[in-house]
């Protein structure tokens, strides 16, 4: 089972703290560090600002050695189709090939207004999202030497090289993700190595993970394409409950409602990796935990001293 680090910096947070929290997370020995790809906050003044996703990614694959890096997710409004092959594939060749790609419809309506960024009704951004999954694939797949080409409603390729090529063969991971009964499972059935659902009770999870592999199975995935299932979730983790309290505190988030709403895990050691277990029975083998106080870097010490040798 592997944890990973989840941040959301929007609310505010600054290069260098996203820096700090990466390395603690490499030290702590954690899977991975996971970003947000969001440019306004959702609460609070979010000072200093946003940071972009990728710029972030680049810099952090040259100040860290071993953990993943990624999105979680990047939305598909923000960024071209081609530059964003570009952009991951180079990131991947600056990590050595530690670089996943989480892609989505993007779900913010205010972000986009606020920055000048189009934002085209759910149907339509479904539909730009299947067409960027199948040029970014598609440049990456095509052979040195070979020309990609793609006509489609949204996107126009005309004799590509899909250049540069990643250094993960046949391209970075894909994280595809959502609590959509259709649509989602079946882009994931098509496209994703990984499957999340974000911030659930263990029975929506419970459900959603069923209709993906339902969706795996009316499309003829089968085994020799294995489908990794994962969950993210708000952590809150203290060693008594005053602790979890004083944590629970700082972000704003009512423990008991957190509980209840399935959104996060909280409590104890023993509690949050109880907890995690009833998902991984579900078959999730990767957990995002959403660490929001990334000040707070004592927390992921306990959950990397305490948490993960009980799963």
């Amino acid at each position: 089972m592997r944890l990973c680090v989840f941040t959301e910096p929007q609310q505010g947070a600054s290069y260098g703290d996203l820096l700090r929290v990466a390395r603690h997370t490499q030290d702590c020995g954690f899977d991975g560090f996971f970003r947000s790809d969001h440019y306004l906050t959702m609460g609070g003044d979010g000072l200093p600002g946003p940071t972009d996703a990728w710029l972030t990614l680049a810099a952090l694959a040259v100040q860290t050695e071993r953990i993943r890096l990624g999105t979680l997710v990047t939305s598909a409004t923000f960024r071209l189709p081609g530059p964003l092959a570009i952009s991951v594939a180079q990131v991947d060749a600056m990590s050595g090939g530690r670089v996943e790609l989480g892609l989505g419809t993007g779900w913010y309506a205010e972000e986009h207004s606020a920055y000048g960024i189009p934002f085209p009704p759910l149907g339509e951004r479904f539909d730009r999202l299947t067409e960027q999954l199948e040029v970014i694939t598609g440049l990456w797949r095509t052979e040195p030497g070979g020309a990609f080409r793609h006509t489609g409603r949204h996107y126009q390729v005309a004799d590509s090289p899909g250049l540069p090529k990643p250094v993960q063969r046949p391209y970075p991971p894909l994280i595809i993700g959502g609590k959509g009964a259709t649509r989602t499972p079946r882009l994931a059935a098509r496209y994703a190595d990984e499957f999340n659902v974000p911030f659930a009770s263990v029975e929506d999870v419970r459900r959603s993970y069923a209709a993906v592999r339902k969706a795996c199975a009316d499309a003829g995935r089968g085994d020799d394409r294995p489908l990794t299932l994962s969950a993210a979730l708000t952590v809150v983790c203290g060693r008594d409950d005053a602790e979890v309290r004083r944590r629970a505190d700082a972000i704003g988030r009512d423990p008991a409602e957190l509980r209840e709403s399935g959104a996060g895990v909280v409590g104890t050691p023993e509690q949050v990796s109880e907890q995690l277990r009833a998902y991984a029975e579900l078959g999730a083998s990767r957990f995002f935990l959403q660490v929001l106080d990334l000040s707070d870097l004592d927390h992921l010490d306990l959950i990397a001293a305490e948490v993960a040798p009980l799963l």
